[in-house]
């Protein structure tokens, strides 16, 4: 079992909370990282790039002069690919770029994106982590005070006022344990865990 210190929104130093190891502290292999962020990316992709093939540009028909004595090239139709205004030839067309990885393999990335985090002593534990109004200013001298520029919230009990606080500020995200994925681990130097929801995550990991 690995320690980490547990810090209050004034970065005081209130306690000290064990992780297991098995999620917090794992061995990181960044080719299985690479697959799923991969994975990622590659579902958010819209796949709506479409050209028009030779049979479906407008045009055709007739042949454009007679084949012999013009003392032009032979031609069989405006539409061919080498003609101004013609079909592409292996144009892209609406496809779906996603790909499946196994839910095992989703949760062993997320275990090890979260110990390279804690690995590099970028992890941080917040007891406790709410906002009594919507003020961004306040949410960005929190992030001051505890010295993080850039950072991924995770908070089951996250309310309105902070998520409508940090939105608007570049460099922050706040999430719920059960939407805590790789690319947004990776995405943001530090990772900052409200206190509860590291049971939750736990629980969701060696599941």
């Amino acid at each position: 079992m690995s320690t980490v210190n547990i810090v209050n929104t004034k970065n005081e130093s209130v306690g000290e909370i064990e992780l297991n190891d098995a999620v917090f502290n794992r061995e990181v292999k960044e080719y299985l990282l690479h697959e799923v962020v991969r994975m990622q990316r590659a579902a958010k992709r819209a796949g709506t790039a479409c050209t028009k093939t030779r049979v479906e540009v407008r045009g055709g028909g007739r042949k454009p002069w007679r084949q012999k004595g013009t003392g032009r090239a032979r031609a069989g139709t405006r539409t061919s690919p080498i003609w101004r205004g013609g079909g592409v030839t292996f144009g892209p067309k609406p496809r779906d770029y996603s790909f499946k990885v196994n839910k095992k393999v989703k949760k062993q990335a997320v275990s090890m994106a979260l110990s390279a985090r804690f690995q590099e002593g970028n992890l941080v534990v917040l007891d406790d982590f709410t906002m009594e109004n919507i003020k961004t200013k306040d949410f960005v001298n929190t992030m001051k005070g505890l010295d993080i520029e850039n950072g991924i919230i995770v908070s089951d009990t996250a309310g309105d006022n902070l998520l409508k606080s940090s939105r608007n500020v570049n460099g922050y995200k706040v999430i719920s344990a059960e939407g805590l994925n790789v690319y947004d681990i990776l995405l943001h130097k530090k990772i900052i865990l409200v206190q509860p929801v590291i049971e939750s995550l736990e629980k969701r990991l060696m599941a």
